[in-house]
């Protein structure tokens, strides 16, 4: 464990950004839930009537879970407790990877293990700074959703954490099996999602209670904690056991391998394999983040066009709850409305698949990957836009796939369905513009576009619960757009969303172009 405590000051100083913004917006969308869901369900006739409208609904309880009380914090739990952790769980597999697999990948972890570093000391800094985070979120939750109930509060901050630090577990096994942060990142996440999934097909099948295939979801035990209905503590304790069985598996991978090497090696190509042009070598490094993001937006897109024939139901006569959905979808008949708004989030959530694609350009750069092949016949120009074609090629490809899911879940209206994701790409790749140039001026900067893309999410999500104004609302790219399907289409805001979107990218690359390439 030498040198235990100078790698956990160095990560949380190379994570002094990213982590409190991913703790902030987290625990941000968390603590707001309480004021918009009590502008929507003001009393408590109208609370119990969306807890017996999720006994009947199983499209809603497989995207919400079912309400187990219906108090304002028994809502807030209901509402929001499962996505809250499943972004801990994002959150920490990232810092967890980026502080073991990532470092041994670019060759730094073998640097620093040349000094006075014990073997596991950089496995102990990065699950330390997972808890530093998942600590301080917890932290948020309860202070912020204490007036709801302390018992509660306490519980759903301790939950969160809780998944955060199962999968921050879990993602250091994962490490030690894998030579790529990439694949490290992606077999993570694909659990996570599986996870997200049993939960929501156990609560989809019963009425009352949890089924095994909850139970068997670590999201799924988040919801039995039952924050806010008489709270089952003991179920902590599975939080507990997970992190730490999980945790010895990863310290004992750790002692029986060298850095840099993992117990899948990486499989080598074909002996007469080759990569002719910059596209092929981007579409080889990208296409599994491609095929993920498609069979997410898939898998998104089906769930949400699964519960569009329930919305009416849920809505019901509450004339708050249709005018935030009306707000975030336009001002047509209820089911469209529903429809442009799970159109509209499919939009927000692709612009995190474009920033991390054109992000690949700083990883490539900062890993020194890029000199070799710059070294060539090969300018930077080419270089770039092959990784932007698949990056801006493939924001179109997960909207369409993403539509089609929508479809068939919804089960009619394809063409307007399809229509209303195509029209989503000018704030897509306005946002992908945006970290072209921030990448093009500095790599030192690239990251920031995160940050965009972050709080254009939670912009989207919260604020037209919380009654934010126009003024602010038009923050985002996506404000801007016709609210379809239902809506009047408008073609003046997508045009010139799409020359904003070509006047960033060619700045960037102009940028690209004339600074220096970055030595680390």
């Amino acid at each position: 464990m030498a040198g235990t405590w100078t790698l956990l000051r160095l990560a949380l100083r190379r994570d002094r950004v990213m982590i409190p913004l991913w703790v902030a917006v987290i625990g941000l969308m968390v603590v707001s839930m309480p004021g918009s869901l009590e502008s929507v369900y003001s009393t408590a006739a109208e609370r119990a009537d969306v807890a017996r409208q999720m006994l009947t609904n199983s499209s809603l309880r497989a995207m919400y879970g079912p309400v187990f009380g219906d108090s304002l914090g028994g809502l807030v739990a209901w509402r929001i407790g499962a996505y809250a952790g499943v972004f801990a769980g994002i959150m920490s597999l990232l810092v967890v990877v980026r502080h073991t697999r990532d470092e041994e990948e670019s060759g730094r972890q073998e640097m620093v293990s040349a000094g006075m570093v014990g073997r596991r000391a950089p496995l102990t800094a990065a699950l330390l700074a997972a808890l530093v985070a998942n600590a301080a979120l917890a932290l948020i939750i309860t202070g912020g959703l204490a007036g709801q109930g302390s018992s509660g509060a306490l519980a759903l901050g301790l939950g969160t954490a809780g998944v955060g630090m199962v999968f921050a577990t879990m993602a250091a096994i994962v490490a030690q099996l894998t030579e790529s942060a990439r694949l490290a990142k992606g077999l993570t996440g694909g659990l996570l999602g599986a996870a997200f999934v049993l939960r929501a097909a156990g609560d989809s099948s019963v009425t009352d209670g949890s089924s095994v295939l909850t139970w068997l979801s670590p999201v799924g035990w988040l919801e039995n904690l039952r924050s806010f209905a008489g709270e089952r503590w003991w179920v902590l304790l599975l939080f507990v056991a997970a992190v730490a069985l999980q945790g010895v598996i990863a310290y004992d991978l750790a002692g029986r391998r060298d850095v840099g090497m993992s117990f899948l090696p990486t499989r080598p190509g074909l002996a007469d394999g080759r990569l002719g042009t910059a596209w092929s070598l981007a579409w080889r490094l990208q296409r599994g983040s491609v095929l993920g993001w498609s069979l997410g937006f898939l898998a998104a897109g089906a769930a949400f066009g699964g519960i569009t024939t329930g919305a009416t139901d849920l809505v019901g006569d509450n004339e708050r709850t249709r005018e935030i959905i009306e707000r975030m979808g336009g001002q047509s008949g209820i089911t469209d409305a529903f429809l442009a708004t799970m159109v509209g989030m499919l939009g927000m959530v692709a612009a995190l698949y474009v920033v991390q694609s054109v992000l690949r350009l700083h990883a490539e750069e900062t890993s020194q990957r890029a000199e070799p092949v710059l070294a060539n016949a090969v300018g930077r120009l080419r270089w770039a836009s092959g990784h932007l074609l698949i990056a801006f090629g493939g924001a179109t490809l997960i909207m369409l796939v993403g539509g089609l899911g929508l479809a068939l879940g919804y089960g009619q209206d394809l063409p307007a369905v399809l229509g209303a994701c195509l029209v989503q790409l000018p704030a897509i790749w306005t946002i992908g513009g945006l970290a072209v140039l921030l990448h093009g001026v500095s790599p030192q900067v690239a990251p920031a576009a995160w940050g965009v893309a972050g709080a254009v999410l939670l912009l989207g999500w919260i604020g037209p619960a919380l009654e934010l104004p126009d003024s602010v609302l038009d923050l985002s790219p996506f404000g801007h757009l016709p609210k379809l399907p239902g809506g009047d289409m408008t073609w003046t805001p997508v045009l010139v969303l799409t020359m904003i979107a070509v006047a960033l990218v060619g700045a960037g690359l102009a940028a690209l172009k004339r600074r220096d390439l970055t030595t680390g």
